[in-house]
């Protein structure tokens, strides 16, 4: 009876067959990192922080968070509201246990998300360390902000949007950091 039923349902086209849902791309893993991880220097992290004018009342949001010592540094030393996305399980999960080490976790939170799929219009700062290629993707987000929204950069430019300010650091005598600073309205370049 069974097989004769499977069989019907198969001939008809009817078989049952997994059908995708959102709850299934809830649960699917994220899409690959397109960076890799690497840190920030702390005294990078309280150049961006400083050259953004972060004060009191203001959001942050660390765009590929890491292991959230940008949202953390904002929150203890501005005492802000940060958040920090990440799509790397595993950044997500260091950042939670720096938060937690660092008992912060009622001014910062960690969120696992792809960050081209964010509503940022809640940041009144952003911060970045991506590719250059994927600060310009980033445009059509940032172009929706409020005025004066303050967007910093770590190494890299966002080519076609001309900075405000533009900054070299160079710690201890290491590597030279480029530090970039946006304020929406963004500028384009008129090259």
């Amino acid at each position: 009876m069974y097989r004769r039923i499977a069989c019907l349902l198969l001939l008809t086209g009817l078989a049952v067959l997994p059908v995708a849902t959102a709850q299934d791309k809830k649960d699917a893993p994220p899409r690959r990192p397109d960076v890799i991880y690497v840190p920030t220097p702390q005294v990078v992290v309280d150049k961006m922080l400083d050259l953004a004018q972060v004060r009191k009342g203001d959001v942050v949001y660390d765009l590929g968070c890491g292991d959230a010592r940008i949202p953390i540094t904002a929150a203890k030393k501005y005492g802000v509201k940060a958040f920090g996305f990440d799509i790397d399980p595993v950044r997500v999960a260091e950042s939670l246990e720096n938060v937690k080490k660092n008992e912060i976790g009622d001014k910062v939170a960690i969120k696992q998300q792809d960050i081209f799929e964010l509503d940022l219009s809640k940041a009144d700062v952003i911060t970045l360390y991506l590719l250059p290629q994927l600060n310009v993707k980033l445009i059509p987000q940032l172009e929706k902000l409020k005025p004066g929204c303050r967007i910093v950069s770590h190494d890299f430019n966002m080519e076609g949007v001309k900075p405000q300010k533009e900054l070299t650091i160079t710690p201890d005598g290491g590597r030279e950091h480029r530090v970039f600073l946006w304020v929406t309205p963004l500028e384009r370049d008129r090259k």
